[in-house]
């Protein structure tokens, strides 16, 4: 994990947050390149959920939701961690990850092992953060940040029901921020306070809530493989029946195996009714699905897929990273899938001083970026260069040189098997473009 967070800051990926104060524990920054991976991420998430589907639709709905929608959830009673103090070191640990936890005197031991840990019995501790709604404290109304966004959906769903024009089994997706004032975060980006998710509410008939569960365990893995995750890096685990959340009946967790071990990338959950069916007796608003033909009511049951941008950025990162020994040199890159690398294409003028070549690379630059994402580099030797933009994980550079400017045709390397070629100057779009759609499959061994 060390080298992962090295080349993401020394990259521009992510910083610590507030880092000229001393920083915040688990609190992070995106830099630029941060910024567009994110987005791809995003995007590819909202390209198989909605784009390619015909039976999901998008919604956008508030980080402040009315308090009642958190009490009615379960949210305000249960959504909590166990948690323990050390009397000694004075820090604090959830009650069950001890066995993943440093001792604050002693970090080679983990936290009650050692004769001076003090540990006090466990505590439940809510996760949600609170504030306040109003302009005067004794009148305001207090109020929560939301700790995941699929609440906002299925408040939402008679609204999104009756436009979308679809019937059971059709989802409601959405990506957004949420927070979560997490005992122990950690383990860089993780694990945060703050961080985007990425879910989806599936609703469905009752009779086919298993069928379409298992549906979405095997679709969610394939996505993670389509997209650049070795897939002997995951693996499902079913839950036990005491891991279950309050509203699950059913959930299975997609895990990574990360520096730090197996553990969950995204859970995939059936909800049943209880979300629809809680937020209906609450509100006295019928949350439920009325067949137009036969006039059968019911409440729809909901598979979840849940999955957070950071975590997913974080595995693409761990598993694209690569190092090798090229021409007696190490070289550091990022094998990520081209579709999800911040940027497509670096344009590269071998001479930056010589001004027609520093033309003939500024055209096609300005050509290229109404396209895709691309990068301008005249700074430093060219191997250099080449470097730069293989630790961002950029696919193809194209270098402009001295023979640009005889037959108008540039070099095209390529970032995984090095290889180079010439092609036309006005051909380079079109060839990018096309190697863009192309599928593509990780280098790396399994």
């Amino acid at each position: 994990m060390e080298k992962i967070v090295s080349l993401a800051r020394r990259r521009g990926f992510v910083f610590p947050s507030s880092e000229i104060y001393g920083g915040l524990g688990s609190a992070y920054d995106y830099g630029h390149y941060g910024v567009l991976m994110k987005e791809n991420v995003k995007a590819r998430w909202l390209e198989a959920m909605v784009r390619e589907r015909d039976d999901i639709v998008a919604l956008d709905s508030s980080i402040i939701l009315h308090p009642r929608v958190w009490e009615v959830s379960g949210h305000v009673e249960g959504f909590t961690d166990p948690l323990v103090d050390c009397r000694t070191c004075k820090l604090r640990f959830r009650a069950d990850q001890l066995d993943q936890a440093q001792c604050g005197r002693k970090p080679s031991k983990r936290p009650g092992e050692t004769p001076e840990c003090d540990l006090t019995d466990p505590r439940h501790f809510n996760l949600m953060f609170s504030t306040r709604i109003g302009a005067v404290e004794e009148t305001g109304l207090d109020a929560y940040l939301r700790p995941e966004t699929a609440q906002g959906i299925f408040v939402n769903f008679k609204n999104v029901a009756q436009i979308a024009r679809r019937k059971p089994p059709f989802g409601i997706a959405q990506v957004g921020k949420a927070f979560r004032n997490e005992i122990t975060p950690g383990n860089f980006i993780f694990r945060t306070l703050e961080f985007e998710q990425m879910e989806m509410e599936f609703f469905v008939p009752p009779a086919e809530a298993e069928e379409w569960f298992r549906f979405w365990v095997e679709e969610r893995v394939a996505w993670h493989v389509r997209f650049g995750v070795r897939r002997d890096r995951l693996r499902v685990r079913a839950h036990e029946a005491d891991e279950l959340s309050h509203y699950s009946t059913m959930t299975s967790d997609i895990e990574y195996r990360f520096p730090m071990g197996w553990s969950e990338l995204e859970g995939i959950a059936y909800r049943g009714d209880y979300d629809l069916r809680v937020h209906s007796e609450a509100s006295g608003t019928r949350l439920e699905w009325v067949d137009g033909e036969s006039n059968e009511r019911y409440i729809p049951h909901v598979v979840e897929p849940a999955l957070g941008v950071n975590r997913s950025l974080l595995t693409f990162l761990i598993d694209a990273y690569d190092e090798e020994v090229v021409a007696d040199r190490p070289r550091t890159v990022l094998r990520l899938h081209p579709q999800i690398a911040p940027v497509k294409v670096a344009v590269l003028p071998l001479i930056p001083r010589n001004a027609d070549i520093a033309g003939k690379a500024r055209a096609l630059y300005e050509d290229l970026r109404r396209a895709v994402v691309a990068e301008y580099d005249d700074s430093g030797q060219i191997g250099r260069r080449y470097r730069r933009q293989d630790e961002i994980g950029t696919p193809w550079a194209l270098t402009i040189d001295e023979q640009t400017l005889e037959d108008d045709t540039v070099t095209i390397r390529d970032r995984d098997s090095l290889a180079q070629e010439r092609i036309p100057i006005a051909g380079a779009r079109a060839f990018v473009q096309d190697r863009l759609a192309q599928d593509w499959t990780t280098p790396k061994p399994d």
